[in-house]
């Protein structure tokens, strides 16, 4: 028996990756889980305090945001404490920014293995994001605490929380994917993603409620779609925020339209990134 048969060979040929590159994703989830684990092993082993910075991170922001925007600013919040309304809102926020500052380096830390071996390359952008996953989880239980400090309890609404979590991952993987794409390009981008980040805190409702939105300004607002997806989260979890639904789906039609927009224009740079990065 030729000794070639014993293995399962991939022969890469005009073509192949076009029509084989979705199955190829499912057959490579080995190499996805693996690049997932390696970077929460780094992220955590080489910290001395390990998993108590995914604490102490939204800990620190949310006091200081609630001095600020209550106390000074003086920000309506409703009948919920606002230290809950803003941590609600930095949960979402802080998964989007650490995952699409991180994605969108990815390939070009990555160019080691983009130059030696064939995958579909839309793995390392993805696999890097799933590192703030656990980041979002740990950090999520400070907000159940101070649920259950202020006896807040948690309503039907709650069931569609998968769905704003769901929208959350598809919006981060979007932006980091396009911008992780011309990141190989054009190196001139690694000195935008800070920029975006730093003014997306602010244009977003993370520190404020979207109360103080003029209901004229509100349209334009929800253009953000980190809008609709902080309004969501707070509406799923605390259920009596009320939610601005229009906003709400111009932000899911927003995102439909960037995740189609940046996973065609990945596919269209992909076969290019060994020969350029």
């Amino acid at each position: 028996m030729d000794k070639s048969s014993q293995f399962n060979c991939i022969t890469i040929e005009p073509g192949y990756t076009k029509k084989q590159y979705w199955k190829d994703i499912y057959l490579y989830r080995d190499l996805f889980f693996f690049l997932a684990w390696r970077d929460i092993l780094v992220r955590y082993k080489q910290t001395s305090i390990g998993v108590i910075w995914a604490l102490l991170q939204p800990l620190f922001t949310v006091t200081i945001f609630t001095f600020v925007f209550s106390k000074i600013a003086n920000l309506p919040s409703g009948d919920t404490p606002y230290c809950i309304i803003v941590l609600c809102g930095l949960l979402p926020w802080q998964f989007f920014a650490n995952g699409f500052s991180e994605s969108s380096n990815s390939l070009i830390t990555n160019a080691n293995l983009i130059t030696k071996v064939y995958f579909p390359r839309i793995i390392i952008p993805l696999s890097s994001i799933f590192v703030f996953f656990v980041d979002f989880l740990i950090a999520t239980s400070i907000l159940f605490g101070l649920m259950l400090f202020y006896h807040i309890t948690p309503n039907l609404n709650i069931l569609f929380f998968p769905l704003f979590l769901f929208m959350l991952f598809i919006f981060t993987a979007s932006a980091g994917l396009l911008i992780g794409s011309l990141n190989v390009k054009f190196r001139d981008f690694r000195y935008i993603i800070p920029f975006i980040t730093q003014l997306g805190l602010y244009v977003s409702p993370v520190g404020y409620s979207t109360l103080a939105i003029p209901d004229k300004w509100k349209i334009l607002y929800y253009l953000n779609p980190m809008a609709g997806i902080i309004d969501g989260f707070r509406w799923a979890i605390l259920g009596e925020i009320s939610l601005y639904l229009p906003g709400v789906l111009c932000s899911i039609a927003i995102i439909t339209l960037f995740f189609s927009f940046s996973l065609l224009y990945f596919r269209k740079v992909e076969k290019n990134f060994a020969d350029i990065i």
